[in-house]
């Protein structure tokens, strides 16, 4: 049974500007094995931009904010061998995952200077409040 869907979209230019402005916030949005990865592709900032749209994505599915005790970094988007797209999350995030019994399932896009992403939060019984 479906808990909640969430999607979002980022610019990749946008992306570079604030990243070029603000060069520590690399560290505090992404994971270092995130960072590594993006920065092996040929356009890094479209997989910059598509992983943060996951995040939030999670976020809306979740029907939370990040709020204040967790961190953008304790939601990691990484790939299998495949190019299948995963979430791995940690802290509260894991907590609310945990507490509903679900698993989140993400599918992610870049194309023509937009990145997508959605994620739908799957749980095994009915979805209460």
């Amino acid at each position: 049974m479906i808990y909640g869907v969430g999607i979002d979209i980022a610019s990749p230019s946008r992306m570079k500007s604030v990243m070029e402005r603000h060069p520590r916030i690399r560290e505090r949005l992404f994971t270092g094995a995130e960072i590594a990865a993006c920065e092996r592709k040929g356009d890094p900032y479209a997989s910059f931009a598509a992983r943060f749209a996951a995040k939030e994505a999670f976020l809306k599915a979740a029907g939370t904010g990040l709020g204040e005790d967790a961190r953008w970094t304790d939601i990691e988007v990484s790939g299998l061998g495949s190019g299948r797209p995963v979430l791995a999350v940690k802290g509260t995030p894991a907590k609310l995952l945990k507490d509903v019994g679900g698993a989140a399932h993400i599918s992610l896009t870049h194309d023509a200077g937009v990145a997508a992403a959605v994620c739908v939060i799957e749980v095994q019984g009915p979805r209460e409040g």
